[in-house]
């Protein structure tokens, strides 16, 4: 019995690599198959223009020619640059239950990491804005909603095993009758009206590009005090948005204006996993038909993401938002959130303001990888 890490580099390593997750969840009900053409799209450095400022490694470990483990590593410079450390972050992490195997994974991508001069390993992330990020910690029993990370119960402990320890937990919210509470608290609200030069409206389709450039706009501004974020750049957000008509709709995803200007954005998406599951990683004209058809009946919306610039995050534009939220979910029974910071006080208040109560948790690991 031996191992063997190497890079993968080839068509034959890179197919062996995408394959990892079917050997490891085999027919487990709950794993969603990742769209394999989305994830190839996603690592490759010459079309994803985040690495026009990032490297990426992938490894494969093998235990007697066959992969039992793989890791992305991805070193973006921007990060020592914002936040002052030198950091390696690692993604796409996937293993059997194999301890050794992993051990020997990391120790390869660690060597690595230190010739590039990272101090610190962390993660699960990955290198696009829609993506997981984290390693999840409980309800195991349950599907992973649409941007929720899922993996088996022995992760965590294979990286603890690996001298990994967890450095940072996230948490999503869920209200399973989201209708009903939002008709008896809020009953329907008018059409959202601002004063003082306040308005707002649906996303166009009209001039897309320059709709996501207001929305990039927005978030840039609200999110960049954030943990860990970087701002993204237009080409970097005009990638990540391929496939943007396929999760949500321009009713579920309102801008907020102020004298001409995008001050906020509330963000919804279908939660598609069901969908995603029945395409099997793959994708064709007939099974495109049928997501398009089945994804009328979806009752589950994920709550993207809410972005308000700073300097209007204390005036009416909540109000606002929260009004124009409250006319598109009746059509909807379940809301959910994406990750949540235990420190962003004013995001749970906001998420409890809609009844929603804690439901999954999820873990950042990290290791210094320096003397």
């Amino acid at each position: 019995m031996s191992y063997t890490v190497s890079a993968v580099c080839g068509s034959r390593p890179l197919r062996d690599f995408l394959g990892l997750p079917r050997a490891v969840y085999g027919e487990d009900p709950h794993w969603v198959p990742p769209v394999i053409s989305t994830v190839r799209r996603t690592l490759d450095v010459n079309k994803n223009p985040y690495f026009r400022k990032a490297s990426l490694k992938l490894f494969l470990c093998r235990k007697d020619k066959t992969p039992v483990a793989r890791l992305a590593v991805v070193i973006n410079r921007l990060e020592e640059k914002i936040f002052g450390l030198r950091s390696a972050l690692f993604g796409y992490f996937e293993a059997m239950n194999d301890a050794e195997a992993v051990l020997h994974l990391f120790e390869e991508a660690e060597r690595y990491c230190r010739l590039q001069g990272a101090q610190v390993l962390e993660g699960p992330f990955s290198p696009n804005h829609y993506s997981e990020l984290g390693l999840q910690l409980d309800s195991f029993g349950a599907p992973p909603s649409f941007f929720q990370p899922y993996n088996p119960a022995y992760y965590p402990s294979l990286l603890e095993k690996a001298g990994y320890r967890l450095s940072r937990r996230f948490q999503t919210m869920k209200n399973d009758h989201i209708r009903e509470y939002i008709r008896a608290r809020y009953g329907l609200p008018p059409e959202p009206a601002g004063r003082h030069g306040y308005s707002v409206r649906s996303l166009s389709l009209k001039d897309l590009g320059e709709e996501l450039e207001r929305i990039r706009e927005v978030n840039n501004d609200a999110f960049a005090s954030n943990w860990h974020f970087l701002p993204l750049s237009r080409e970097e957000y005009t990638f990540s948005s391929k496939y943007l008509s396929l999760v949500t709709r321009p009713d579920l995803i309102k801008i907020v204006e102020h004298r001409g200007r995008p001050v906020a954005v509330l963000h919804c998406v279908f939660d598609i996993n069901p969908l995603l599951k029945k395409l099997k990683g793959r994708v064709g004209p007939v099974k495109y038909l049928k997501f398009l058809r089945a994804r009328r009946k979806i009752k589950k919306l994920i709550l993207f993401t809410v972005s308000i610039k700073k300097a209007y995050q204390h005036t009416q534009v909540y109000h606002l938002l929260l009004a124009a939220f409250c006319r598109m979910i009746p059509e909807f029974e379940t809301l959910e959130t994406t990750w949540l910071s235990p420190e962003n006080i004013p995001a749970l208040r906001a998420a409890e303001s809609l009844g929603m109560k804690p439901d999954k948790h999820f873990a950042i690991y990290e290791k210094r990888i320096v003397p």
